[in-house]
């Protein structure tokens, strides 16, 4: 960072677009199948519980329904506790050391959910993984953002957030596998699926310490050269309202009362139900369509691979074309047409319904890029975008924690409460995007009309205006 602020502007030449190009290629290459893989590790653990079900949970251990939706919704409550904290210690510690520190401590705790014998032990296991995952995706989305531009920040966050949906696809292929380990060792197929699955997070833990590069100011993995080229994109991206990287508690208090992050938070809160919803259920959604528990577990993967694909292609041509709140509103209604088959048709057919789901995912999975790097791009400065990231993470995932409770047994095997309450919540989801587009495009135009000096006596008389800068133009 002091080497960035060192060099004056006639030292440093430009790249062209070869060198760019290549630069990116070598971060890209290290940094994001490496964060991939750690949310595709953390979104199987915390999913896998619903393989665990189908695997006989239920018939092995002392549980009883209530006690396993709250197992379901206790990951939340630990994760939202710890996500903030979580995130400004990533800003000391640096992302190469806690985020190894995560992997380890959760894949720990997956491995020992093997030996809960009653729903209070699961119950403590769950909070205790929520805690431990609790920094992961807010520090990711936070890291990454320190890395890319605007424009290059949704596709690399769909790649990154699009192995959520890996997760889901191959959970079932792998959950299948693992359940004809069922009795060797004495342990059941839900036991082995903990365990084995535990395995990966451990490696990958390590792994991490010893790859991830720390911020692009201070790492060795990029030449002096490299480092300054990445400084003044990063500079050119901020424009006028400098992205500053100093710690101030002045900064994290601004954040907490910018009515952007709870607007965000909305959208995160909405989602995140709809997300864990069907992540949690999507086996239990599946099987009742009619199919046995072992071909559900397999059939639950399809959707998720839709997804993904979805995922990715939303994200690269919302970058293309620098906007962010359309492409959310038109994913989302994919998810309006999945929940209105999932109702409206739900005594036809397995394959109608089944298809219903494949458009469910689609939309679900698809907004979550675009949300993240949305906020992202509008939020100025290392600490106010640490915070605003983490506190609108926490508090959507007060949705993950009602999603857990949504699909009740009593309403099984179409679970028609569960998606007309998720149809209602994907109608909002159109709105809220469109709503918060306009708010910031009346802010734009306002600026665009500002008077010079009323602008000039702004800048003089203000000190870290960040994205209050009138010269400061939102992404829409």
């Amino acid at each position: 960072m002091a080497m960035s602020r060192s060099k004056e502007p006639t030292d440093f030449i430009e790249p062209d677009g070869k060198e760019l190009r290549r630069l990116m290629w070598k971060i890209d290459l290290r940094i994001v199948p490496l964060v991939s893989l750690m949310y595709l590790c953390s979104f199987l653990d915390r999913i896998n519980i619903g393989n665990a079900k189908l695997a006989g949970l239920m018939d092995d251990m002392s549980i009883t329904n209530s006690e396993y939706h709250w197992a379901l919704s206790i990951f939340f409550v630990g994760y939202l506790i710890f996500e903030v904290p979580s995130n400004l210690m990533l800003k000391f510690a640096g992302p190469r050391l806690w985020l190894s520190i995560i992997l380890l401590v959760w894949g720990v705790i997956m491995a020992s959910m093997a030996t809960c014998r009653t729903g209070a032990g699961l119950i403590a296991a769950r909070f205790f993984l929520g805690v431990a995952e609790s920094g992961l995706f807010p520090g990711i989305i936070f890291y990454l953002s320190v890395w890319y531009t605007k424009r290059q920040l949704a596709l690399r966050i769909a790649v990154f957030y699009g192995s959520s949906t890996l997760a889901g696809a191959f959970g079932g292929i792998i959950a299948y596998g693992i359940v004809q380990m069922h009795g060797i060792g004495g342990l059941s197929g839900w036991q082995w699926i903990f365990i084995i699955e535990a395995i990966p997070t451990l490696v990958l833990g390590a792994l991490t310490y010893v790859v991830l590069p720390n911020f692009p100011e201070n790492t060795t993995f990029l030449n002096e050269r490299e480092r300054a080229i990445i400084a003044d994109q990063k500079k050119r991206d901020a424009g006028v309202a400098a992205d500053a990287t100093n710690f101030t508690w002045k900064q994290v208090g601004s954040t907490m009362i910018d009515w952007k992050v709870y607007a965000f938070s909305l959208i995160f809160f909405c989602g995140a139900l709809l997300m864990y919803s069907l992540s949690m259920f999507m086996p239990s959604i599946v099987h009742g369509m009619g199919y046995t528990s072992l071909t559900a577990q397999a059939m639950s993967s399809p959707p998720y691979a839709f997804a993904f694909v979805w995922c990715l292609f939303v994200a690269w041509h919302a970058d293309r074309q620098g906007e962010r709140g359309f492409h959310m509103a038109c994913s989302i209604t994919l998810s309006i047409i999945g929940y209105t088959i999932l109702i409206t048709l739900r005594d036809k057919s397995p394959l109608i319904l089944y298809i219903g789901t494949i458009f469910t995912a689609m939309g679900v999975f698809s907004i979550s890029p675009l949300k993240t790097a949305w906020l992202s791009n509008n939020v100025v400065g290392h600490t106010r975008r640490s915070t605003a990231i983490a506190l609108s993470t926490t508090l959507g995932n007060i949705g993950g924690a009602i999603g857990g409770q949504l699909y009740r047994a009593d309403d099984a095997p179409r679970y028609v409460k569960g998606n007309t309450a998720c149809l209602a919540i994907s109608c909002c989801l159109v709105v809220l995007p469109i709503t918060i587009k306009y708010i910031f495009y009346k802010i734009n135009k306002k600026r665009d009309n500002m008077a010079p000096e009323k602008l000039r006596a702004i800048c003089e008389n203000s000190e870290d205006l960040g994205e209050k800068h009138p010269g400061f133009r939102y992404t829409l």
